[in-house]
């Protein structure tokens, strides 16, 4: 199997803007496609968001830059 493409999300403007990101997220992961992944940035870990998704068989990793932001991938194996 070959690694998933990822596209990336910055959420950090929304949320600066006082804008509820996950309306948009979850429309970008229901847009996903067999080997296609997503790439969340975001200036907190987004537990729940990956635990909904882990929930829903999604593959989840998580690192924290050195920025301080976090770059949480899902993906579907």
């Amino acid at each position: 199997m070959t690694a998933p493409k990822f596209r990336t999300i910055d959420v950090r403007p929304l949320l600066a803007r006082g804008e509820e990101p996950l309306p948009l997220l979850r429309a970008q992961v229901d847009a996903l496609a067999a080997g296609q992944g997503l790439t969340v940035i975001a200036p907190f870990m987004p537990a729940p968001l990956m635990e909904m998704l882990k929930g829903e068989g999604y593959q989840v990793t998580a690192e924290h830059r050195a920025d301080g932001s976090w770059a949480v991938n899902f993906w579907r194996e």
